[in-house]
């Protein structure tokens, strides 16, 4: 059956021609059939002077096999996000229940009660049950203010200064500055400050081994990867800390191209577990001032510092100016499930920032900010954090007597929660 006067018009205005069809269609002296056929030939007409491929992408495949109709963009297969990670096999391996899962960040342990019952109370109250602002909530903001200002040697306004985030890997998507370095980071907030500051081709430097989010955040923001190794110990007969994992600052110097952006330096680090000393920050601090690169922080793990000092990129010589230090509740006070985050930085940064992260969450969980704030309000009160390290100190040292014991070869973390096995340092040095 010939198709109808308006299907065989939308065939051609699909086609973008445009072949006098007002014309036709208005006409009062020609019939709706002779205007049909006349469509029909401007139609042929149409096929016959555009190439046929132009119109095939508008039909469905003719296979029988339709599990795969519509392809998916290759930033999937550029960022590796199909690849299962440790979280989708340990997920669904079946695990006996006397078993312990040492595959993932897991803790076996709830947040403080007195945090838990601030998330309850907020969800017992009007205001907490609705939007917060997209910078977060004022009250959590109050709270990181004041718990960070002694460590940053700085007043930090709480308006332009401080936006919290869906978890810290949303907070971490960026806009350019020109160039970038990055310290290390986790998911939501890290995402919105690459969508900020990131243009195609903009390349983000990263240390080897790193958190797995990173590489596809880089790559759905058009960003490339460069990866520079942190280089593991050479002898692993005797007892190794995360310290002697190093960085060839040569080598890192020529990774730096003119389209470097970012560089991404986590510290303490996942899953190393290194703590970056003064003298290796100052040498980063120095390249990124030299190449005009922004610093990115990943700061999450920095309550759990165990030998060295946790040194804050943010507060050497000029990089206030260009890092954006990212925090974590869930790493704090063991609720990663709330995923809450926060950045710190200048608002020449956190401003593009925000206006990314508005786009892609609007605004993080509410009563669940509350929870967070009370926990920095209270934490020095209970003593919190430092009994936590204790606490983490205590179920280091059980994990690695236990590895003594068994005669396997290990690198103590100075940072962080996590071991390395040597022979996991050697499959690395295979990499390499």
């Amino acid at each position: 059956m010939a198709p109808t006067a308006v299907q065989a018009v939308t065939f051609c205005v699909i086609g973008g021609v445009g072949l006098g069809l007002e014309s036709v269609l208005y006409n009062d002296c020609i019939s709706m059939r002779a205007q049909t056929l006349n469509l029909l030939r401007l139609a042929t007409t149409f096929r016959q002077f555009r190439s046929f491929s132009a119109t095939t992408r508008f039909m469905a495949p003719t296979s029988q096999d339709r599990s795969n109709l519509i392809p998916f963009s290759s930033r999937l297969k550029e960022g590796r996000a199909l690849a299962q990670d440790v979280w989708s096999i340990f997920n669904a391996a079946n695990l006996p229940s006397d078993c312990i899962n040492l595959g993932q960040g897991y803790m076996n342990f709830s947040p403080p009660q007195w945090i838990t019952d601030a998330a309850e109370g907020a969800l017992k109250t009007v205001g907490p049950n609705h939007y917060s602002h997209p910078k977060g909530r004022i009250r959590l903001r109050e709270a990181i203010k004041n718990f960070y200002e002694p460590d940053f040697g700085r007043s930090i306004d709480v308006e332009s200064e401080i936006l919290v985030t869906s978890g810290a890997n949303e907070g971490e998507s960026l806009r350019p500055i020109s160039q970038l370095m990055l310290v290390s980071w986790k998911p939501p907030g890290m995402y919105s400050v690459l969508t900020a500051f990131l243009e195609q081709g903009d390349e983000v430097i990263m240390f080897e081994p790193f958190f797995d989010q990173y590489l596809p955040s880089v790559t759905f923001n058009g960003g490339k990867p460069v990866y520079v190794p942190l280089h593991p110990p050479r002898d692993v007969q005797g007892k190794t800390t995360s310290a002697d994992w190093t960085i060839d600052f040569d080598e890192l110097r020529r990774a730096i191209t003119p389209r470097a952006k970012i560089i991404i330096v986590n510290t303490p680090h996942n899953p190393v577990g290194k703590v970056f000393h003064r003298a290796e920050l100052e040498r980063i601090a120095a390249l990124a001032e030299e190449f005009n690169l922004m610093v990115m922080a990943d700061e999450v793990y920095d309550c759990l510092v165990f030998d060295q000092e946790h040194v804050r990129i943010a507060t050497l010589p000029g990089m206030w100016d260009r890092t954006i230090t990212v925090g974590s509740a869930g790493k704090a006070f063991a609720a990663t499930g709330w995923r809450v985050g926060w950045l710190i930085g200048p608002a020449s940064l956190l401003h593009p920032t925000l206006a990314a992260t508005t786009r892609i969450v609007f605004c993080t969980n509410s009563p669940l900010q509350e929870a967070a704030a009370a926990g920095l309000e209270q934490a020095k009160q209970h003593k919190f954090f430092e009994k936590q390290l204790r606490e983490y100190a205590e179920r280091r040292a059980i994990l690695t007597d236990a590895f003594d014991r068994l005669g396997m070869k290990y690198t103590l973390p100075e940072g962080s929660y996590f071991v390395l096995l040597v022979r996991f340092v050697m499959i690395i040095n295979w990499h390499h």
